[in-house]
């Protein structure tokens, strides 16, 4: 039975399938545009550590729920697992009570105690990098709580001045907060020294700055290059407050690495929450804001899920979060994912968008589909930085092309509720395309054409490679390994029938 047992184990490595896909260490993960980034409320993630949940109150959607430093550092080979490269953490400076969200500094060069200790930061960053993950920290740098002691330093009344921007549920902090005058050179002076304070007492990868959309444009201008000039490998991300904003002066500022698409976000939202809208508009509305810098994403803190959203419309979980994250890890941009939405998670408003990951209540399936779609980014470079542009459309279905140094890649998405085809050309005869999630393979039809067929709601990621037909050697080859296995068997049965008698 030994024998047998090798034999089997032999067969199992020879019917192995080869990896087609190109090999990841080819192309060392370094810049921006290769990264995927999880983006961490930390108070509303996980709690690793009880002895900081004195002020907690599971049962105040406004006060502390536990999560803390610790508790990310636990889950960081969970986040890596799913292809994270690159965690970005809310605001960690000492803010004022129930400043869970980071938004209400009392110290601009102090961490939150119920977060941790200098030590646990120290330590997250650390394993973080150990594992291959960046670690990026917003930055806010617009406003400070009223309870801030320069607010009632006689000396700093230029320092402050009212809050600019109308309030939401969702912005109901800025209730309780006062706006910088970032046009007072003192202010300046002392913004650059709390973000050098943070790049010197951590090993921080990159800062994400908290409404970037509300800052002056000189101070940023004087932000940013100050922060490149010590460190021009530095991230530099541009939140934004407010959807409406214009973001130009954002985009242009040569120093910010990428800017918050708000533009997008609402267009992802408006077409793949229900089946039978054309992915053809989702791409027109990127052609209208289009730019190198985009992040991209389907969730934010502020408003409703958007896995409630297409919930309401009776979409499938799974079936639209793979078009979800294959639009979002494939098209021009840095894809961003709200903690929970591998899960997925739910919320019809910020409070819900905002609570406790609800680590129990994962999905194994899209957990998988995550990580395959994650390593199809990573080992293709053209994914990252290659030509994007729309090549085929069909009712609801659309294929894209992304280009790379003599790298071709092609996506097919269909939001359509039934089965579409979709022709393109431009591909040399002898070549083929090889599916990467679902093993697909489209030929030449022998008329110059490429014809993609997706069933309803589904998507595809295609390689190039060279058409090589049937591969009559290797077939043979298996066959004759199953022959010798049968083979095999029944003289070893035999022998022992005959060793028993």
């Amino acid at each position: 039975m030994k024998k047998i047992l090798l034999i089997t184990a032999a067969l199992v490595i020879l019917l192995t399938p080869l990896n087609k896909v190109a090999n990841a260490e080819s192309h060392p993960q370094e810049g921006l545009q290769e990264q995927i980034i999880y983006q961490i409320l930390i108070d509303r993630f996980n709690n690793g550590s009880r002895t900081l949940s004195a002020e907690d109150d599971v049962d105040n959607p406004y006060a502390y729920q536990g999560g803390d430093l610790k508790g990310i550092t636990m889950k960081l080979d969970d986040i890596k697992k799913l292809g994270f490269t690159t965690i970005s953490l809310s605001p960690i400076m000492k803010n004022a009570p129930n400043g869970y969200h980071g938004y209400w500094v009392e110290d601009f060069f102090a961490l939150e105690e119920q977060f941790g200790t200098m030590e646990d930061l120290q330590q997250l960053i650390e394993e973080a990098h150990k594992r291959g993950i960046k670690v990026v920290v917003e930055l806010v740098l617009n406003y400070a709580a009223q309870s801030h002691p320069l607010v009632s330093d006689a000396s700093k009344k230029d320092w402050i001045k009212e809050v600019e921007i109308e309030q939401t549920p969702a912005t109901g902090w800025l209730e309780s907060s006062v706006q910088l005058n970032q046009e007072n050179p003192e202010v300046v002076s002392y913004l650059l020294e709390v973000a050098d304070y943070w790049m010197q007492e951590t090993k921080i990868d990159g800062f994400k700055l908290h409404a970037a959309d509300q800052a002056t444009p000189a101070f940023l201008e004087a932000l940013t290059a100050h922060i490149k000039k010590q460190n021009p490998e530095f991230y530099l991300l541009a939140g934004v407050l407010e959807e409406s904003s214009d973001i130009t002066s954002l985009r242009e500022n040569k120093q910010i690495d990428a800017v918050e698409n708000y533009y997008v976000f609402n267009t992802l939202n408006d077409i793949l929450i229900q089946a039978d809208e054309p992915i053809a508009d989702i791409y027109n509305s990127w052609e209208k804001e289009r730019s190198e810098k985009d992040l991209l994403f389907v969730d934010t803190w502020n408003t409703a899920r958007f896995s409630n959203n297409f919930a309401e419309t009776g979409r499938n979980a799974l079936t639209t979060w793979k078009l979800a994250l294959t639009y979002l890890y494939t098209a021009q941009g840095i894809p961003v994912l709200l903690q929970g939405s591998e899960l997925p998670m739910y919320g019809p408003s910020f409070l819900e968008s905002q609570q406790m990951v609800q680590f129990q209540n994962s999905d194994p399936d899209l957990a998988e589909f995550h990580e395959r779609i994650s390593a199809i980014r990573k080992q293709f470079p053209a994914l990252s930085y290659g030509e994007y542009s729309q090549i085929a459309t069909n009712e609801g279905m659309s294929v894209f092309k992304r280009s790379y140094q003599g790298e071709e890649i092609y996506i097919a998405l269909n939001n359509d509720s039934e089965s579409r085809t979709a022709s393109i050309t431009g591909i040399d005869a002898d070549k083929q395309l090889r599916g990467l999630l679902g093993d697909n393979l489209v030929r030449d039809n022998g008329e110059g054409e490429f014809k993609i067929g997706l069933p309803r709601e589904t998507a595809e990621v295609f390689m190039v490679e060279p058409n090589e037909g049937f591969n009559w050697g290797l077939i043979i080859f298996v066959f004759g390994v199953f022959v010798l296995f049968i083979i095999a068997v029944v003289l070893l049965s035999k022998k022992d029938k005959q060793r028993q008698k």
